[in-house]
């Protein structure tokens, strides 16, 4: 009896070995965790009354007016809202949107980058949207809110290793090669993804919405201050295993 025959006789009949099980959703912690803040605060947010909301988005929401009224004549509000205002949301169409874009495009950079540095990222893509919408609408007591700017930030930095190239991509895209932004534009997957990213957003800056009744104002400019954040300087971020020259 050979090797084969013996290891086949000694397992009991009927029990063959069953291939693994994949969770349906199979995201990293710190991407899950974001979900699940994201949720946890506009359910809270749900149950205030609407002074109180004003209150929330009034003090955690990035408001541009606050840049151009001397910082001793205001309260701190200034330093934690270009931040605090992308874990807010309007509406639940506003945060079940956000949050399927961030699942799509968030897995694959949390999964290369780790959780620290994705927390960074988040930070400062973030107050990148969020200067670039203060920088275009310089002094407005218009009100930010949302993770748009921070979602813009995975899919420009997803644009420079998660998508395949020619030929095909038989690795998890978090493994790819890091494109330099020369490449980049190389790219026929990256330069399509690019152009119907930059439609959707200048048909949004027309006053056409892509989703909804177009009753909230999508602020386009804040996606792309995250895109370009992410794409420009995501070797920044990337983990020095992975990492390759520009």
């Amino acid at each position: 009896m050979d090797e084969d025959s013996a290891l086949t006789s000694a397992a009991p009949e009927g029990d063959e070995p069953k291939p693994p099980r994949n969770p349906v959703f199979n995201l990293p912690p710190a991407l899950l965790a974001s979900l699940l803040l994201l949720i946890a605060i506009y359910f809270v947010q749900s149950l205030l009354p609407e002074r109180a909301v004003d209150w929330l988005f009034f003090n955690f929401g990035f408001i541009p007016a606050r840049y151009v009224v001397p910082f001793s004549e205001q309260g701190l509000q200034w330093l934690w809202t270009p931040v605090t205002y992308s874990l807010l949301h309007g509406s639940v169409e506003h945060i079940v949107f956000n949050g399927l874009w961030l699942m799509a495009f968030g897995a694959p950079v949390v999964r290369r980058i780790g959780t620290s540095r994705y927390v960074v990222f988040w930070i400062l893509s973030a107050a990148a949207s969020a200067f670039l919408h203060a920088a275009l609408n310089w002094g407005d007591m218009t009100l930010l809110i949302g993770a748009s700017g921070v979602v813009s930030g995975l899919m420009g930095a997803a644009c420079r290793f998660a998508f395949p190239g020619r030929g095909g991509q038989s690795r998890e895209a978090h493994l790819n090669d890091r494109l330099s932004i020369l490449q980049s534009f190389r790219s026929r997957t990256v330069i399509v993804f690019g152009l119907f990213w930059l439609l959707g957003n200048a048909l949004i800056a027309v006053g056409i919405p892509l989703i909804g009744d177009g009753s909230q104002e999508i602020a386009w400019d804040a996606h792309i201050g995250g895109f370009a954040f992410g794409f420009l300087l995501f070797s920044l971020f990337d983990r020095p295993q992975v990492r390759r020259e520009d």
